[in-house]
């Protein structure tokens, strides 16, 4: 995925945009990079991530910027920012993008006589792929609103010009932007949870395909937001930090009343929940919560040295990594039976070692609950995944294997509580060797979340989402 942050201020910003920029560190593992503006002059510096940290590449290169605005950003794709002069004037960008249609785009702005620099394995930046299609507008708000027609798949973005930045959100705003203040200062950031130790307080969420701009003195909308919301539930379940706030809901508050939920109406018998740490504890809290039974930390992730998931470029070293990182805890989960809760089941690779492990310990029963419905479809609007195909998904491979198609029957294995619903998940607890399996509804996760399903993304899920 990726998030962002950027910074207006009455004095030097650089302090601020590094540890805004920072605290988005959870949404991506590939590219960061940061750029200020100082009467009129840009600079810029991009590093890999994939092996480190954000803070450990950039503290070096601080030295070597200055001014009172600037933009970063964590990018699960490219490399960022990208600075751009154009008829428009001078600007860098960092974007929170998926382009479905690059390659189409690509084809139709080079025989309009447009060219690319940015190339990573002979692929489009997304980012200067954003940035040429807004040169193509008579403003900056018409170039933003060209943006919008013409990407199948969504976009955020911060622009960042000499004394101000301008704040984009998706069409459909299926990712998020809050703007924070404090005196003499405005912010912009994927993550609200970046604020708060900056000295920052919400003062406004930008809404779909609105577009904004702020100055330290204060925010000016340019661009009224659109009527339909379609924001990622996903934010919730899994990406989102637990202090953080979308849409004046909160990330750890919607964990803990989806585990609720599910666990007072379960009368599975337990002697612990447990979480997959790190997106599992919220709702294994509300869970043992509401089955009234103790919650105890059955595994436990090594934090000095894994505080965050690094994703290598190969699956065989992503599943090396999501081994290593946790730890059962043998002495708790010798001879007990224990109730495991977890975000998300993908592939199930991962799942499957931790039961294993699990296992190993001498624990005596593995339940396992999810807080989200199976995933059925794989997200064509964020990059949530590296799944290349549904066929990585755990739930199509056990639709194939009884379809004998991956793409049959969808809408029925989709529905909760179907004879195809619980025949699939029941597969999969096999497959998984674990002792009962449950997943959330979809009506309790938008429950959980507390705005109307019309607004929230459910499309992994059902299928369902407007383009």
């Amino acid at each position: 995925m990726g998030g962002f942050f950027g910074v207006t201020k009455k004095d030097d910003c650089v302090n601020e945009l590094f540890y805004g920029v920072d605290y988005n560190s959870h949404l991506g593992t590939k590219r960061a990079g940061m750029a200020t503006c100082s009467n009129k002059i840009f600079t810029r510096s991009i590093h890999n991530i994939e092996n480190t940290y954000f803070r450990t590449k950039f503290e070096g290169d601080l030295k070597d910027f200055s001014g009172n605005c600037g933009i970063g950003v964590i990018s699960d794709t490219d490399a960022q920012p990208i600075i751009v002069n154009c008829h428009l004037g001078k600007f860098a960008i960092v974007t929170v993008a998926r382009i479905n249609n690059i390659n189409e785009l690509e084809k139709e702005l080079l025989a309009k006589g447009h060219h690319f620099c940015e190339h990573s394995y002979d692929i489009i930046n997304p980012t200067e792929m954003i940035a040429a299609l807004i040169s193509e507008g008579e403003d900056i708000v018409s170039g933003i609103e060209n943006v919008y027609r013409r990407v199948n798949g969504s976009c955020s973005m911060l622009l960042l010009l000499e004394g101000r930045v301008i704040a984009a959100r998706d069409r459909m705003g299926r990712t998020p932007i809050i703007i924070g203040r404090k005196d003499g200062a405005r912010a912009a950031s994927t993550e609200s949870s970046a604020f708060p130790n900056l000295g920052y307080e919400i003062e406004y969420n930008v809404g779909p395909g609105e577009i904004v701009e702020i100055t330290p003195d204060g925010l000016k909308q340019l661009k009224a937001p659109g009527k339909k919301m379609q924001i990622c539930s996903f934010l919730w379940i899994y990406y989102g930090y637990p202090p953080c706030e979308y849409e004046g809901s909160n990330v750890d508050r919607m964990r803990f009343r989806a585990g609720y939920n599910m666990g007072r109406e379960d009368d599975s018998k337990v002697d612990f929940v447990s979480a997959i740490p790190d997106s599992g504890i919220g709702m294994a809290l509300g869970y043992a919560q509401g089955m009234q039974v103790p919650y105890l930390r059955g595994i436990v992730k090594y934090t000095p040295t894994w505080p965050r998931s690094f994703t290598p470029s190969t699956q065989e070293r992503r599943e090396l990594v999501a081994k290593m990182k946790l730890i059962p805890n043998a002495a708790l989960l010798r001879d007990k039976r224990v109730l495991f809760c977890d975000d998300s089941i993908v592939r199930g690779t991962q799942l499957r070692d931790n039961v294993k492990d699990i296992r190993d310990c001498g624990a005596k029963e593995v339940h396992m609950r999810i807080s989200c419905p199976p995933l059925i479809y794989s997200c064509r609007y964020l990059n949530f995944t590296a799944s290349k195909s549904d066929l990585e998904l755990i739930s199509r491979r056990v639709i194939a294997e009884f379809e004998g198609s991956p793409d049959k029957n969808l809408e029925a294995y989709s529905t909760t509580g179907s004879p195809e619903y619980c025949r699939m998940v029941e597969r999969i607890r096999e497959i998984l060797d674990i002792t009962s399996l449950k997943f959330s509804s979809i009506e309790n996760v938008v429950e959980s979340i507390g705005l109307p399903k019309c607004q929230i993304c459910t499309h992994c899920f059902d299928g369902t989402g407007e383009d």
